[in-house]
């Protein structure tokens, strides 16, 4: 299974493992799924970073950086991705979160979110 963590989840693994559920732990550690985040993730953590976040206090290069030699796949947001929009309620406005949906459906991922706002939006949203 392809699974795209949600930003809070990429944090939480990358820095702070304690805080996934057992779900979470389980599906991330299963070498049978391939692993993967956003750019629009990286994005996010050098927005709030800049804006003095307690919760986003992660350098965004370093992030990345372990992501990639930790075996996670980036996946970059694209016109495609931009477009599916179009075809997402609206009853959630975060724009980082509803790309995320937009790029779990169009590259046939599972996106791993602990956010039950976001997981309101059903498949292939999977709440963790």
């Amino acid at each position: 299974m392809i699974l795209l963590l949600d930003t809070h989840l990429l944090l939480w693994a990358a820095g702070d493992p304690g805080r996934l559920s057992t779900e979470a732990r389980t599906l991330l550690s299963d070498p049978a799924n391939e692993l993967t985040f956003s750019a629009a993730s990286i994005w996010e953590v050098a927005i709030k970073l800049g804006l003095g976040r307690d919760d986003f206090q992660v350098d965004p290069r370093l992030l990345r950086r372990g992501l990639l030699a930790n075996g996670y796949r980036e996946v970059p947001v694209t016109g495609e991705h931009a477009i599916e929009l179009d075809h997402l309620a609206t009853h959630y406005r975060d724009p980082f979160d509803r790309i995320l949906i937009c790029q779990a459906r169009v590259e046939g991922s599972t996106l791993l979110t602990t956010d039950g706002a976001v997981a309101k939006y059903g498949a292939p949203v999977r709440r963790v």
